[in-house]
C-alpha cells in the first residue's frame, strides 16, 4: 500500500513539472511572436558650423575695419558682427566684406553712417536672424534690401527715417517675431499693416496692443480698488461692532465701580457705627458683641474698599479700551469712506478750451 501511495505521489509530482514546463515554453513563444519595437534613433546635435576660407577672409576684413567678430557659442560656429563699437565712422565701406558670410546669425550696426545704399551688401545673408539698424541713416529704400532674408526674427529700425512706406518690404519675412520702432515716421496704421502682412510679429512700441494692456491694467487696478474698498468697509464694520462692545463693556464696569464705592461707603459707615456702640457699651456682655461686631464691620469696610479700588481700575481700563476702539473704528470708517468714494471726473478737453478762452477774453 504505501508503495502504491508513493508511486501515486511521483506521478503527480512529474505530471505537474511537465505541466509547468509546458506553460513556460508557450510563454516564451508568445514573446517571440510579438513585434519589436523600433528603437528610437539618438538625436544627434547638428555638426558645428565650419567657415569657408572666403568667409574666413571677410572676418579678418571686417576685424581690420575696426568691427568685431564672435562665435554664438563654443557648438555652434556661426557668428556675430558688430560694427557699433568701433573707432571712428563707420560707414557703407565696411558692409562689403559681409557679402561672403553665409553663416553670419547677427549684424549690430547701431548708430554708425551706413545708408540705404550699404545694406545691398547684406540683401544675399539669408541667415541673419538678428539686424540692429537703430540710430542709422536708413530710409524706406533701404528696407528693400531685406526682402530676401528669410530667417531675419529680429529688426530694430528705432530713431530712423523709416515711414508706413517702408514696411511694405517687410510682407515677406515669415519668422520676424520682433519689430522696433521708436521715434520713427510709421503711423498706427502702418504697425497694423505689418502685423497683418507678417504674422506672429511683434512691433514696439504697438500702441494698439499699449491701450489693450492699459485697458487690462485698468481693470484690474479697479478690481483691486472695489476688493480693497470690501474689505475696508468689512473691517470698518468689525471695528464698529469691537467698539460697541468695548463702550457696553465700559459702562458696565463704571456701574460697577459706582456700585462697590457705594458699599464702601455704606461699610465705612457700619464701621463707624459699630465702633459708637463698642465705645458705648457698659456691660462685659455688651462689650463683648459690639467688639465682635467691629471686627466684622473692619474685615467688610476692608473688603469692600479692595472691590471699590479692583473696580475703579477695571472701569479705568475699560474705558481706555473702549476710547481705543472707536478710534481705531472712526480710522477705520474713514478708509473705507476713502475707498468707497467715485473718483473725481477729469474735465473734458473742451471744457479746458473753453476755460482758456474766457481767462484770454478778461485779459
Amino acid at each position: 500500500m504505501r508503495n502504491l501511495v508513493a508511486l501515486l505521489t511521483l506521478v503527480l509530482f512529474v505530471g505537474s513539472s511537465l505541466a509547468i514546463a509546458q506553460d513556460k515554453a508557450k510563454d516564451k513563444a508568445k514573446e517571440k511572436a510579438k513585434p519589436k519595437a523600433e528603437a528610437k534613433p539618438e538625436e544627434k546635435a547638428p555638426p558645428k558650423v565650419v567657415l569657408s576660407k572666403a568667409e574666413k577672409a571677410a572676418v579678418a576684413a571686417i576685424k581690420k575695419l575696426g568691427g568685431s567678430v564672435l562665435e554664438v557659442a563654443q557648438n555652434d560656429g556661426r557668428i556675430d558682427v558688430a560694427y557699433h563699437l568701433a573707432d571712428g565712422k563707420v560707414g557703407d565701406k565696411h558692409l562689403a566684406p559681409l557679402k561672403q558670410l553665409k553663416h553670419i546669425h547677427s549684424l549690430n550696426l547701431r548708430g554708425t553712417e551706413v545708408t540705404d545704399g550699404g545694406l545691398a551688401s547684406i540683401a544675399g545673408l539669408t541667415g541673419l536672424e538678428r539686424l540692429h539698424l537703430e540710430r542709422t541713416k536708413v530710409s524706406d529704400a533701404g528696407l528693400a534690401h531685406l526682402k530676401g532674408l528669410v530667417n531675419l526674427q529680429y529688426l530694430n529700425i528705432y530713431g530712423t527715417k523709416v515711414t508706413d512706406a517702408g514696411l511694405k518690404h517687410l510682407s515677406g519675412l515669415k519668422k520676424l517675431k520682433k519689430l522696433y520702432v521708436w521715434q520713427t515716421k510709421i503711423s498706427e496704421g502702418g504697425i497694423k499693416l505689418v502685423k497683418t502682412t507678417a504674422k506672429g510679429v511683434r512691433v514696439i512700441p504697438d500702441p494698439e496692443d499699449d491701450r489693450r494692456r492699459a485697458a487690462i491694467d485698468a481693470k484690474r487696478a479697479v478690481a483691486a480698488k472695489k476688493a480693497e474698498a470690501v474689505a475696508l468697509t468689512k473691517a470698518a464694520g468689525e471695528a464698529a461692532k469691537k467698539s460697541t462692545e468695548a463702550g457696553k463693556k465700559s459702562t458696565t464696569a463704571a456701574k460697577a465701580a459706582a456700585d462697590a464705592k457705594t458699599a464702601a461707603t455704606a461699610a465705612a459707615k457700619a464701621l463707624t457705627d459699630a465702633q459708637a456702640k463698642a465705645k458705648a457699651a457698659k456691660t462685659d456682655d455688651d462689650k463683648k458683641k459690639t467688639a465682635a461686631a467691629v471686627k466684622a464691620a473692619t474685615a467688610a469696610k476692608t473688603k469692600a474698599d479692595k472691590a471699590a479700588t479692583d473696580t475703579t481700575k477695571a472701569a479705568g481700563d475699560a474705558k481706555k479700551a473702549a476710547d481705543a476702539a472707536a478710534k481705531a473704528a472712526t480710522a477705520a470708517k474713514a478708509k473705507a469712506d476713502a475707498a468707497n468714494k467715485p473718483p473725481a471726473k477729469k474735465a473734458a478737453k473742451k471744457d479746458k478750451k473753453k476755460a482758456k478762452k474766457k481767462a484770454k477774453k478778461k485779459k
